[in-house]
């Protein structure tokens, strides 16, 4: 079974998403976009509206910036984020985004097809965040390769 990548990362803003401090980041959101959905590998990204702030609409608090995508492998989320102008948005996050001490990003396996939930992605994250790392929620640093992954919840919950 060919399996994909999908990837979920949050980041509460520092200020709401139209206001003049995060004036840059927003203005960039659009080009971002389109150079995820261009580049090497990149399957699906979760989708919030048209026009230059394209942002999820979601039901987990105000000032909750949601990034959702699935990818090919590892390799090509990675080239995505540290290869390309990705990289330097991120360096710049503190200036938007605030610290937080808890797990932001979450990573796991997909069945090739599959189009994963905000709740499923929600649901991985804190996971992560109440488990660590496992295959069933992951990150770059402590990540599982997909012949570990257990995307069907029912294999999940027999493990519990």
């Amino acid at each position: 079974m060919v399996m994909h990548l999908a990837q979920l990362n949050v980041a509460h803003m520092r200020a709401p998403v139209d206001s003049p401090e995060l004036a840059d980041f927003v203005a960039a959101l659009d080009p971002l976009n389109r150079l995820a959905e261009d580049a090497p590998g990149f399957v699906w990204r979760l989708k919030g509206g048209e026009g230059p702030q394209d942002v999820v609409e979601h039901g987990y608090g105000d000032h909750l910036l949601i990034n959702f995508s699935v990818w090919e492998s590892r390799d090509n989320l990675w080239d995505y984020v540290y290869r390309s102008a990705h990289l330097g948005l991120l360096q710049r996050r503190r200036e938007w985004f605030l610290r937080v001490a808890e797990p932001y990003s979450v990573m796991w396996w997909i069945p090739e097809g599959h189009v994963p939930s905000l709740k499923e992605g929600m649901g991985r994250l804190e996971a992560l965040r109440a488990q660590g790392p496992t295959p069933e929620a992951f990150t770059f640093k402590q990540f599982y390769d997909s012949s570990e992954a257990a995307w069907r919840p029912a294999a999940a919950e027999a493990r519990k």
